[in-house]
């Protein structure tokens, strides 16, 4: 469809005619000799003179006011508006924060097929449905051990999150645990992001020994910039060590950002933790619309145009060839 963009210039649309019918004729005074007898030697030589101006001149009268409709029309810029673009936007942003050190190769889960499988192999198998359910959001990784390390930035393009997460292997962050290392730079990345709702879900079965901030400074931090996180915790708390997860700091760390703490003994509890992060961050994405427009000024402008020229030109022929045809009778 097309629509005028100032349609309101079309109201100046009549005023030609009202200069015409009440402004009076212009005339131009000019120095001229008198001649007393030129009535008479008009009827002599049976001539009348003529009065100029577009007042006498109706299809020029006419040509200036279709001029001017054009000109007018131009201004009003007439568009064409083409069917709308949508475009859907995430947003949430989600950062998986998972433990590589080096209890997570304890074999105290099992797989689908029942066989005894190391922590952070169930860890990969459940996270990746996680990853294939989330086609909406924002998506990224951490790994963390005696250090935290970006793994993969947040993005959309969640094929190669996937390889990334394979590509993960026990004691490649460090043999220990930093927790607190680990959100710190979850935040350092959220901060870039421009989403409002800022999800960081920290998997880790140890106790926090290595990190240059402690865990729960990191939560403040993390509860200032609302960025909520969901901890989740897979470890043994009878053992002692830093293989002993440290349950009641992994729960406060939720509760003070506004998230929940999960724990998660084997491997369908894990799978339940997920379930329920999915219940508790549904999928959300924000519609942009978008019309585009094309232009259409240009071509009333250029009828406009064209009707001129092609006026000014034939007056310019009519003066020569009815000045040739004074010379061919002289």
């Amino acid at each position: 469809m097309w629509q005028l963009d100032y349609p309101w210039l079309l109201l100046l649309m009549p005023l030609p005619w009202l200069a015409y019918r009440y402004l009076p004729a212009y005339n131009e005074a000019r120095s001229a000799v008198r001649v007393p007898f030129f009535a008479a030697m008009s009827r002599a030589v049976g001539e009348a003179p003529g009065v100029v101006g577009s007042r006498r001149n109706h299809w020029q009268l006419l040509l200036n006011l279709l001029v001017w409709a054009l000109i007018l029309l131009a201004a009003a810029r007439p568009v064409f508006v083409e069917k709308p673009l949508e475009r859907q936007q995430p947003v949430r942003d989600l950062m998986l924060a998972i433990d590589l050190s080096q209890s997570m190769e304890t074999e105290d889960f099992s797989n689908a097929s029942g066989e005894k499988i190391n922590r952070l192999a169930a860890v990969k198998d459940v996270v990746q449905g996680f990853i294939d359910k989330r086609k909406d959001d924002r998506l990224g990784l951490i790994v963390f051990g005696s250090g935290a390390y970006p793994q993969a930035p947040l993005t959309l393009d969640h094929a190669s999150l996937s390889l990334l997460l394979a590509d993960t292997g026990i004691g490649m962050a460090g043999p220990n645990t930093a927790i607190g290392d680990a959100i710190g730079l979850s935040l350092k990345l959220l901060d870039q992001a421009h989403e409002q709702q800022k999800v960081l879900i920290l998997l880790t079965d140890g106790n926090d020994t290595s990190s240059a901030i402690t865990p729960d400074h990191a939560a403040q931090m993390a509860a200032s910039k609302g960025v909520i996180i969901h901890t989740i915790g897979i470890g043994d708390p009878s053992v002692s060590g830093e293989a002993k997860v440290n349950l009641p700091a992994l729960e406060h760390i939720a509760q003070s950002t506004g998230g929940q703490f999960f724990r998660a003994e084997d491997r369908n509890a894990l799978n339940q933790v997920y379930d329920t992060l999915d219940r508790l961050t549904p999928h959300q994405v924000k519609t942009l619309s978008h019309q585009p427009q094309r232009e259409l000024f240009y071509w009333p402008l250029a009828v406009a145009l064209l009707i001129l020229a092609l006026y000014h030109l034939g007056a310019l022929l009519r003066v020569r060839l009815a000045f040739a045809r004074q010379r061919g009778e002289a």
